[in-house]
């Protein structure tokens, strides 16, 4: 593909000579014949070294910083966002392979009471679709995929290989779920008795899953004791987490690896919360929060924001504290 027609794909301005290019790289390692792109200003530091045809970069780069140390005027594509630029770009030159044939897989176990739609559904070998199980156009479900009595699948859904729905969970349209997430088990409530042992309180909620969200690999969504626990539209699950009972995430929140969020807890909208962060059950964080990798949030947050800290609070308060100790400690020594 030439420069000139990735420039009118991509919406971008072409600064240089055209060229034929042949595939996608890092900007780190990439050869003669391949685009990369810079939408971190961290990686700008490669350019004057890469070995890519051609690179993708904000309007506001400047390759004058960057001099080259082979003295090859390397043609640019400048655009708005880089990222989405390339993005974008990736669709176009790395199409989707098929993963699922359409159709029934006739090593599958299929319900006479499952309602599965005609309309290019793909079941995958030795899945289980329970009684009741309602699975919508165009979903494609990967070998292994358990999908127990009454969960509904809406439109467009990729379930990879080896997810476990326990029953009554519903899935909307075009979420994708990967593999090993199991998604409607048990939340943990137990009793204690007089006598000191533990009796399980019976949990009868399920989980609710709104549309374009995607659950990473090998996480645990827990059903409510009662009612819902709800992942809201848009939102993006990373891997390993465990979302407890009756937790509620709002819309086009974005949560990262190894994070786990106690039970009846409310997460607002457009939130970020970094990997290996702990949340206390029975709170509330309010809308448009940011909450940086490790911190534990032991109570609700309701002003906007970043956190951080062993004990969350507002990051440049907990930035101060952190000089603070450290000026105290170069004072005693």
């Amino acid at each position: 593909m030439k420069l000139t027609e990735i420039a009118n794909i991509v919406n971008g301005e072409l600064i240089g000579e055209d060229m034929d290019i042949a595939g996608l790289g890092k900007i780190e390692s990439s050869k003669r014949d391949e685009i990369t792109f810079i939408a971190n200003p961290v990686y700008e530091k490669y350019f004057s070294g890469t070995e890519a045809g051609a690179v993708i970069v904000s309007k506001n780069f400047n390759p004058e910083k960057f001099p080259r140390l082979d003295n090859r005027q390397v043609p640019l594509i400048k655009v708005q966002d880089p990222y989405l630029a390339f993005l974008e770009l990736l669709e176009v030159l790395s199409p989707k392979t098929e993963l699922q044939k359409i159709g029934i897989d006739e090593n599958a176990v299929v319900s006479d009471t499952a309602e599965i739609s005609r309309d290019e559904v793909r079941i995958g070998a030795n899945c289980f679709i329970g009684q009741k199980v309602k699975i919508g156009a165009g979903t494609s479900i990967l070998p292994n995929v358990v999908l127990l009595t009454g969960v509904e699948i809406g439109e467009d859904v990729l379930i990879y290989p080896n997810v476990t729905i326990y029953p009554g969970s519903k899935i909307g349209n075009r979420v994708i779920i990967h593999s090993g997430t199991v998604i409607g088990s048990d939340g943990f409530g137990q009793a204690r008795n007089p006598d000191g042992t533990f009796q399980k309180i019976p949990q009868k909620g399920i989980v609710v899953i709104g549309d374009d969200v995607e659950i990473g690999s090998n996480c645990s969504i827990d059903r409510a004791t009662i009612g819902e626990t709800i992942i809201s539209k848009g939102v993006k699950l990373d891997n390993q987490l465990q979302i407890a009972h009756n937790v509620f995430i709002g819309e086009n929140t974005v949560i990262a690896a190894h994070t786990g969020i106690a039970g009846s807890t409310k997460i607002g909208a457009n939130c970020m919360i970094g990997g290996k962060v702990g949340i206390v059950g029975h709170i509330e964080i309010c809308d448009n929060v940011i909450i940086t990798a490790a911190t534990n949030v032991s109570k609700s947050i309701t002003t906007p924001g970043m956190y951080s800290g062993y004990r969350a609070q507002p990051q440049m308060q907990e930035l101060k504290q952190e000089a603070f100790l450290r000026n105290q400690l170069r004072s005693k020594k």
